[in-house]
């Protein structure tokens, strides 16, 4: 019977990349060649879906890592140098953001330390909705435009925070550039001076190290690949401070995502129809052969209700009093939905973000306990200051807006009346009246916003700019064609007179000839700069404690992508250790290596350099059902820790074996139980004196199962979970496994799903004869194997 229930198999249409279990579910995650994310889930191998790839986001998918709460996924793309949080529930991208390096490994660790400190700071972190109003959702109609965020909700970005614990993103990139991202989004430390290229990395839980696999490249074409550890103590002393700091920016970030989306929205609510009377004077200043300013001919409409041929032609041909009452409508109701998106949306988030920066000014000015970590009070307070002129020119806005509305709302009725009477049409009662001061405003409107506008024109070549909103919404670095008019502004002129309150830093600059667009890109920029101080600082911290060469590689193809291969690191959370499992083909090709590490560096690890020697006896049974064991010289094709003390490896044998592939359970008890000490020789690299290190023999029990029909190379883990995926040579093919199951099944289970066996039996001597008994359960298994064979076929043709 064999060990392991199989409980899905799948042909897949494209080679798979990278993939990965969710810690909390049973979920893996698959990337392929054509840049496709896949989440299937355990039952039946069924995918539950698929993400596509798009030109924005790009299109080579590097690396794949779960939050640890198993809610967020987080994949790198190489080809466009950006890393992308994407949300379980759907197929939908929440956040992304650039780095400088492509990505080539990525590890989410969370913070399991405790203290007293810590534990207050858990709850007592929602203080900030004791005094903010929770903040609007953004409108669904205007999102599902976007290009990059598909029906995005203000909500899911808001918890991309997650839990309160402390949680760390980790990427490794080609030039050895590594970044700690706290919850996936603050960037927190930026770590220079790592040789090589990064292939894995691990963040131990207690921040103390950071252990990181390296490719080095030599001058003869090869390369070495080396062991690196990290000291990261200024995290672990900082622990309930980083904690803060990380959530305060974390916080301001997503508030920054939000700013941007709500103004994303206030873009698409304006239309393209609301420049249909700019680009229609325009062509009647070019198009007229009158001397007659645009300003006179309207104003000659207005007091004698008589108009110029050329005049009579723009409205009732080109804009039409159809046009004209559809160009009314189109007005009001962009403005509306405008006006009402800055009020809900950018003043409630503005608010927000002046709330979080002031709490983190707070906090740099406690500098015994922050200024470690590279708080600048100068540095937060530039930022407040951007965010104050931010929120000004949003009223601005607001005001611009208002006035807009009632000038336009005059001016239409108006005009909309005129060309009624041009067109000997009934005018309807209530529009027919019109007061000296209703006649006073039209002309004021005329005065100030054709005249300029027709020098504005003749000078510099620009069309008419009566409507006034759309430039605060140009993403462009020229000023405002039409800035709004201050004089007469009592409070500005009082300003420009006090000598004292002039340049004084509690008042925040206006920016008057600025748009929008333009406040908010100077405000990210202003912010950003900010949150990268204390990542400077921290990654000066950090210092290179262990370089351990471990073995040379020769150059060659790159077929297998770099997370499939060895080493694989794992964080011993328990016994507070970094553990890396790797092979060396070309020196001892039938042996598997163990190193452990301490978390802190300057902690000693006994017996930390161990072999396993995979000459392997595994149990038979002969043709008349006696026990027996046969000894055969396996390989290591892949090794992945399961947990502390249990690897799960796929082999493959040697010489006339060479076809047999197995997928097994190695117990590590016995085998880091060893007295022999190894002595590293530090100027020799490890591969060159590997003859030394102390060897255990293992002999295999019942924990393995052979890959019948499947040339199996590849394995993902997921102990908690206690499920395997094996991938086949060719990328393609995909078994799905339950490792750990009970002897006895469950009530109303099909007898073809037999449970496991017992654990590995691990010893160095071989073990004694088996029992008859053992050797018919054998041959109900290979029955049994047989059978679910035949069924998955089955299901494949239906």
């Amino acid at each position: 019977m064999p060990a392991f229930r199989q409980v899905g198999e799948k042909q897949l249409p494209n080679p798979v990349l990278c993939m990965a279990w969710s810690p909390k579910r049973d979920l893996i995650a698959l990337a392929n060649t054509t840049g496709e994310v896949l989440l299937h889930r355990l039952a039946s191998f069924h995918r539950v879906w698929s993400l596509p790839p798009s030109e924005y986001t790009g299109k080579k998918i590097t690396a794949l890592a779960w939050r640890p709460d198993g809610k967020i996924l987080a994949f790198s793309l190489g080809d466009t140098k950006q890393v992308v949080l994407c949300g379980v529930e759907k197929a939908e991208i929440l956040h992304m953001f650039p780095v400088q390096s492509p990505v080539t490994c990525m590890n989410w660790m969370e913070v399991m330390e405790e203290s007293s400190v810590l534990s207050s700071f858990y709850t007592s972190e929602d203080e900030s909705k004791l005094f903010l109003p929770k903040l609007p959702t953004l409108p669904k109609s205007y999102s599902t435009t976007s290009k990059i965020f598909s029906e995005e909700k203000s909500d899911e970005i808001l918890n991309l925070l997650g839990e309160v614990r402390l949680n760390v993103l980790v990427l490794g990139g080609d030039g050895g550039n590594v970044e700690l991202y706290a919850y996936g989004m603050y960037k927190i430390a930026t770590l220079d001076g790592v040789s090589g290229t990064c292939r894995s990395l691990s963040l131990s839980s207690d921040l103390k190290s950071l252990s990181v696999i390296t490719e080095v490249k030599s001058a003869d074409s090869s390369a070495d690949i080396c062991y690196v550890q990290l000291d990261t103590g200024l995290l672990s002393d900082c622990l309930p401070e980083l904690t803060r700091m990380a959530r305060k920016f974390t916080h301001i970030s997503t508030l920054m995502q939000y700013l941007h989306l709500s103004l994303t929205c206030m873009c698409e609510a304006w239309e393209d129809i609301l420049l249909q009377m700019d680009h229609r004077l325009t062509k009647f200043v070019q198009e007229k052969n009158t001397s007659t300013q645009v300003q006179d001919e309207f104003l000659e409409l207005l007091l004698w209700g008589q108009s110029s041929p050329e005049l009579q032609a723009l409205l009732m041909n080109q804009l039409t009093v159809k046009g004209l009452k559809k160009l009314g409508q189109s007005i009001e109701s962009s403005y509306s939905s405008i006006q009402k998106l800055v009020i809900s949306h950018l003043q409630s988030g503005s608010e927000a973000l002046l709330y979080h920066l002031s709490e983190v000014r707070g906090m740099s000015l406690w500098k015994q306990k922050f200024e470690p970590l590279g708080l600048d009070s100068g540095a937060i307070d530039g930022a407040i200051t951007a965010v104050g002129s931010f929120s000004l020119k949003a009223n601005e806005l607001l005001q611009v807006i208002d006035k807009s509305m009632k000038n336009f709302k005059a001016f239409f009725r108006w005009l909309y009346v005129a060309m009624l009477r041009m067109c000997d049409e009934h005018v309807p009662p209530e529009l027919n009246k019109m007061t000296q001061k209703d006649i006073a405003f039209v002309a004021d409107f005329l005065s100030e916003h054709f005249s300029e506008n027709e020098e504005l024109f003749n000078r510099k070549g620009k069309y008419f700019n009566v409507e006034r909103v759309g430039q605060y919404l140009k993403d462009e670095d020229e000023d405002l064609v039409s800035p709004p008019n201050t004089k007469g502004n009592q409070w500005l002129r009082f300003l420009q007179e006090s000598t004292h309150l002039k340049e004084s830093p509690l008042l925040f600059p206006s920016y008057p000839q600025k748009s929008l667009h333009f406040v908010k890109r100077m405000m990210e920029n202003v912010i950003e700069h900010c949150l990268q101080k204390p990542a400077e600082v921290i990654g000066k911290s950090v210092k290179q404690a262990v370089f351990l060469p471990l073995y040379a590689i020769s150059e060659k193809p790159e077929n297998t992508p770099r997370l499939f291969e060895l080493p694989s690191l794992w964080n011993d959370k328990k016994n507070k250790m970094h553990c890396v499992v790797f092979c060396m083909p070309d020196i001892s090709p039938c042996k598997l290596y163990l190193l452990q590490k301490g978390t802190d560096p300057n902690r000693h690890i006994p017996n930390s350099f161990m072999s396993v020697d995979l000459s392997l006896y595994h149990d038979n049974a002969d043709d008349d059902g006696a026990a027996a064991q046969s000894h055969c010289a396996y390989s290591c094709l892949d090794a992945r820790f399961y947990d502390d003390q249990m690897l799960t490896v796929v082999l493959q044998g040697s010489e006339e074996h060479n076809s047999r592939r197995i997928l097994a359970q190695l117990s590590l008890a016995s085998s880091l139980s060893c007295d022999a000490e190894f002595v590293l020789e530090p100027s020799m690299r490890l591969d060159q004196q590997c003859s030394t290190i102390p060897c255990q023999t293992l002999v295999l029990g019942n924990q393995w199962r052979e890959m019948e029909n499947m040339k199996a190379e590849f394995v993902a883990v997921n102990g908690i979970r206690k499920v395997a995926c094996v991938l086949s040579a060719n990328f393609r093919h995909i078994r799905v496994f339950e490792m750990d199951v009970e002897d006895e099944d469950d009530e109303g289970v099909d007898s073809l799903n037999v449970s496991a066996q017992d654990g590995l039996a691990t010893t160095i001597t071989s073990q004694g004869p088996v029992e008859e008994s053992e050797g018919e359960a054998r041959e109900q298994e290979g029955e049994a194997v047989q059978n679910t064979e035949e069924q998955l076929e089955s299901e494949e043709a239906l």
